[in-house]
């Protein structure tokens, strides 16, 4: 009982991993304007994502445009965009197979052996998931705070970390934390999954013991 406990609780987190990687990926918020120095313009917001950037004025109105060529991206933000869409889609698999795999669900019968095997591989998958979705908002983290520090960014083109970056980094532990229960649960549950066979002992064995008592 306490292996699938830790079981279904690894693949809860791991799937609200899930969620929030998605969620992270969608929202613009990845950056916003600092208004960190003098002569800071604080009548409109900047914030751009993966996808769009948006400028929203003060009197509430926003604005967003989509990037239009794929090929005049920053270097950075198309590796963060190839990373998450691998994390979403290593994650998607993961939650199939672990569903698979988990000892509440009626996949592979009674195979207990089997099904511990599957709900490690989704485990394994949502480690893997985690890890690419910490690489990315960890290196697209890593620019921001390196074009913040450099002396030659223009005080107005500096941005500080977004909502989405923070939200990235939440569901990335929370994917990796729940892969990590999985495969912890999976390994002690299939060290005690086949039972112990009994042998009859032989005649002589049992003849034996009788003409001793």
């Amino acid at each position: 009982m306490a292996n699938s406990g830790l079981q279904l609780m690894g693949f809860a987190l791991a799937f609200l991993g899930w969620i929030g990687i998605i969620t992270s990926t969608a929202l613009p918020q990845w950056k916003t304007s600092s208004y960190a120095g003098e002569n800071i313009v604080t009548a409109q917001s900047i914030y751009e994502g993966l996808w769009i950037s948006c400028v929203s004025q003060s009197t509430g109105q926003v604005q967003c445009k989509v990037y239009d060529s794929m090929l005049k991206l920053d270097s950075t933000l198309q590796a963060t965009r190839a990373l998450m869409i691998i994390s979403i889609l290593l994650g998607t698999l993961a939650i199939l197979i672990a569903s698979a795999g988990m000892k509440c669900t009626t996949c592979f019968g009674d195979d207990k052996a089997k099904k511990g095997k599957v709900a490690t591989v989704g485990g394994v998958m949502f480690l893997i998931s985690g890890l690419a979705a910490l690489v990315a908002t960890a290196w697209y983290g890593n620019n921001i705070a390196k074009e913040f520090y450099n002396p030659f960014t223009p005080t107005n083109s500096r941005f500080e970390f977004g909502q989405a970056l923070f939200i990235g980094w939440a569901a990335a532990a929370l994917s990796i934390l729940g892969g990590a229960f999985l495969c912890c649960s999976c390994t002690k549950g299939s060290r005690g999954s086949y039972p112990g066979q009994t042998y009859p002992r032989s005649q002589s064995a049992s003849s034996a013991a009788k003409n001793y008592v």
